[in-house]
């Protein structure tokens, strides 16, 4: 039986009769039975994902099976070859970065990976999605490589946060994001940013400065974890229901407030349930969004990515220069 989350107990129920079923003699009968239960588990997670909560959304972002960059570089790009390292210290496998082709043109492919679903050893070997400090220094070596050659750039977010382990401290995570972040402001390419996952705090945004930034309809972006946020406010992480339902992480949040640029549909159920779908999707919207920032000359590509950033923070209210 297929991974559940613990709101979906009606699915679950659902697919457990399935199961019993199937190890039934095959009849006619039986067939329709089964197919009679698969309706009802379009239509009953149809309902649910209509109507879910923010930190059910934080569950779904989370769920093991979602398609992660990988998944996304087999299905949209061709011929795509990684970049290793940050000639400086080492190759995080937290962060990839690669050129490749999108729909025929050369593109830069950088994102986070957390490791395959089910495998705890490349779990591990990816440190689960968490960067050091030569992540982020390989993802702007990367980029700047891309600014060279005159290649968009595209980003996928999914990360808890950066790593906060001691090493990464010593070798300067804090510099490492903060360079970023100032650097990828200007870089004179267009850059679209993907939230495909979860887009936790700095981890995220040290590789999420974009002309535009796209977010998944269930994914989540926020300067904090919900647990981390109810550890520090109310000195209890079992506050991380009504954590992230202060935050405002979910994507009609984030919309609404001009965080992000749109959202990209998933699939009735999420991601995980159909990730060729949801990589349709998601081309889709990539394709369209591309075209939109190439158009741009690169004055104008630079003057609404400084705007776009500059007034975050400031909602209901103008940016006007110089405030």
């Amino acid at each position: 039986m297929p991974d559940t989350l613990d709101f979906e107990e009606p699915i679950a129920a659902l697919l457990k009769e399935i199961d019993t079923l199937n190890a039934q003699p095959a009849t006619d009968a039986r067939n329709r039975e089964i197919e009679a239960l698969q309706r009802r588990i379009q239509t009953v997670r149809a309902e649910l994902y209509r109507s879910l909560t923010p930190w059910q959304r934080v569950q779904v972002a989370r769920h093991p099976n979602r398609p992660g960059l990988e998944f996304f570089i087999e299905r949209l790009f061709t011929g795509f070859t990684e970049l290793h390292g940050d000639r400086r210290f080492a190759d995080d496998h937290a962060i990839m970065t690669g050129f490749a082709e999108y729909r025929g043109d050369p593109v830069l492919v950088v994102g986070h990976v957390k490791g395959a679903g089910g495998d705890t050893k490349d779990k591990i070997f990816r440190n689960f999605g968490y960067a050091r400090p030569e992540g982020y220094r390989k993802a702007l070596r990367a980029m700047r490589l891309a600014e060279k050659f005159s290649r968009p750039i595209v980003v996928f977010v999914d990360t808890p946060a950066a790593y906060p382990g001691i090493e990464s401290e010593e070798r300067g995570v804090a510099e490492a994001i903060a360079v970023n972040l100032r650097d990828m402001m200007v870089l004179d390419t267009p850059i679209v940013v993907i939230v495909s996952g979860e887009g936790g705090s700095g981890g995220a945004l040290g590789i999420a400065v974009g002309d535009r930034v796209l977010m998944q309809e269930f994914a989540i972006y926020s300067v904090i974890p919900p647990e981390g946020c109810a550890a520090i406010l109310w000195r209890d992480a079992a506050k991380k229901v009504e954590a992230a339902e202060a935050l405002k992480i979910t994507a009609p949040d984030l919309l609404d407030a001009a965080i992000i640029d749109a959202i990209v549909p998933e699939p009735p159920g999420g991601a995980h349930t159909n990730p060729a779908a949801a990589a349709a999707l998601v081309d889709e919207a990539l394709a369209r969004t591309l075209a939109d920032v190439c158009a741009v000359t690169s004055v104008a590509r630079h003057d609404a990515r400084y705007r776009k950033f500059r007034s975050m923070g400031r909602l209901g209210i103008d940016f006007v220069d110089g405030e």
